[in-house]
């Protein structure tokens, strides 16, 4: 159900959107993690390196494709916020036309570059089969994914963050069943873990469209939509486009990793891939805090409330850095216990090596905290220049951790290229956020969207409509100011005419 974030207590709010946001990125990590206990139970270790070792190429495209999407959205919130239904659907009709186009370039894109791509990252020789048969697959499958992410964020700028959970749980758990038939049952192998991905997701996508077609009208966009959807293109490019790029510099510091982790052996690549699958179950928290706050300061932009978004940023600060230190201290203490159950009794190697990165990153948590939530702040401005920026940063981080630690110290010095990153982007993150709250401190309320109200805008008054008059109905109401209670303005029956009263664009 859509639901304005420009009310209640801002801490309220943003934890009761993150929620469900916590829950689905929970699910999502699980149904990965099931991916990964399937195949590396069925399959062997190396079925689950060849997987990992396709990790960060599927992050560099299909990771563009999910930032981008997300930035589409944020017009969409901005519009929502302002209550200007007319702008929620233009947005949501140039999103839908840049996904598709986005889509069909992508996935021909992917399916071309896979083979080059698993070559030039140096992807050992024995997982090079079962890599290139799972990326291709995923690839394949490019445009579910991309609507399905579109979807949701747009259902989510309507302040419902239920619903595409909902959804995600459905997709979550469809795709569990299928793995193990797919894997363990018919044999497919790595293929058909990749396949049954695809399939609930499109499942999911099918789904999204029949909800928002009877019960989110806001969201329901027709041919005039997408006509007139063409003048927005360029707005929606350029907040998708920076989000796109930046999800995508952040893996090319990924693939960096990747390579040294191909030269270090299977065992690196199956520690690093199953650490990673519980690092991200461990930060959904602190993500969902990110995407909550982009979404509320989204929203109570539109509405001209910068007060508010002060006092959420904050707040949400306060909540992620607290989850963040719980959680560090849980993968500290704990990660060693938590890696053994997704390999087999005989691997102590991958254990040692995949606990160790679970340390690290776990002390440094605190920092991805204020990371998400900072930058979730600034993209829900529409500010795009910043987090690219940061991007680039942990991009140099990552590469540098990989090549000149990893050089020196090999698999302990590869893991140190996330807290790294995370303090080099936080660095500019905190400056940026200051200057950009003094910019709203100065800030007009009624003008906080960035566009001045008309001089002459009318306020808005309770006023006496008398009546009823015969065959009317009688509505409590908040109009304008009097001066506008023409018939011709709006559009109300008068006593000559005979009908219910029809209240039109001037009242609220």
């Amino acid at each position: 159900m859509s639901h304005a974030l420009t009310t209640g207590r801002p801490w309220r709010v943003v934890l009761v959107f993150a929620i469900p946001l916590l829950v689905g990125n929970i699910v999502q990590q699980l149904y990965q993690v099931t991916d990964a206990f399937v195949v590396g139970r069925t399959l062997g270790v190396d079925a689950l390196a060849a997987v990992g070792s396709t990790g960060s190429l599927l992050f560099l495209l299909l990771g563009f494709a999910w930032g981008m999407t997300t930035g589409f959205a944020i017009p969409t919130a901005q519009a929502f916020g302002a209550r200007d239904h007319a702008a929620v659907r233009r947005s949501v009709a140039a999103g839908t036309i840049l996904s598709a186009g986005s889509s069909a370039v992508l996935t021909v894109l992917a399916l071309a570059l896979t083979g080059p791509a698993l070559r030039l990252l140096q992807t050992p020789a024995e997982l090079v089969p079962q890599a290139t048969t799972f990326a291709m697959v995923s690839f394949a499958g490019a445009a579910a994914t991309v609507s399905f992410n579109y979807l949701s964020a747009v259902i989510r700028a309507t302040g419902d963050s239920r619903t595409p959970l909902v959804f995600l749980a459905i997709c979550c758990g469809l795709n569990a069943a299928l793995v193990v038939l797919l894997v363990r049952v018919v044999g497919f192998g790595v293929g058909g873990a990749a396949a049954a991905t695809v399939v609930s997701q499109a499942v999911s996508v099918m789904l999204c469209l029949e909800y928002v077609r009877r019960r989110v009208p806001v969201l329901r966009i027709g041919r005039a939509d997408l006509r007139a959807a063409r003048g927005d293109l360029g707005r929606h490019l350029r907040i998708g486009l920076p989000m796109g790029f930046q999800a995508s510099i952040i893996a090319i510091g990924t693939l960096a990793v990747q390579l040294r982790l191909n030269e270090l052996g299977p065992d690196a690549v199956a520690a690093y891939t199953t650490a990673a699958r519980v690092d991200g179950l461990a930060v959904a928290l602190l993500a969902s805090l990110g995407l909550a706050t982009s979404t509320f300061v989204a929203q109570n932009l539109g509405a001209g409330r910068p007060d508010r978004i002060r006092r959420g940023v904050s707040q949400a600060l306060i909540m992620s850095v607290t989850g963040a230190v719980a959680i560090g201290a849980v993968l500290v203490t704990g990660g060693a216990s938590i890696v053994r159950l997704f390999v087999g009794p005989d691997e102590q190697a991958v254990v040692d090596m995949a606990a160790q990165f679970l340390t690290v990153n776990g002390v440094a948590y605190a920092v991805l905290g204020v990371l998400f939530v900072l930058r979730g702040g600034l993209q829900g401005l529409g500010h795009t220049l910043v987090p690219t920026i940061t991007g680039a940063v942990e991009l140099v981080a990552r590469v540098g951790a990989a090549i000149v630690l990893g050089a020196a110290f090999g698999y302990a010095g590869v893991v140190w290229g996330n807290p790294l990153a995370w303090i080099g982007a936080v660095v500019i993150l905190v400056p940026a956020t200051v200057h950009a709250h003094r910019a709203l401190s100065r800030t007009p309320a009624a003008d906080a969207s960035g566009q001045a109200a008309p001089a002459d805008e009318p306020t808005t008054v309770p006023v006496v409509v008398d009546g009823p008059i015969e065959d009317a109905i009688v509505l409590d109401a908040i109009v304008l100011d009097p001066a506008v209670l023409d018939p011709a303005v709006l559009d109300v029956a008068v006593p000559h005419q005979r009908g219910p009263l029809e209240v039109g664009a001037g009242t609220r």
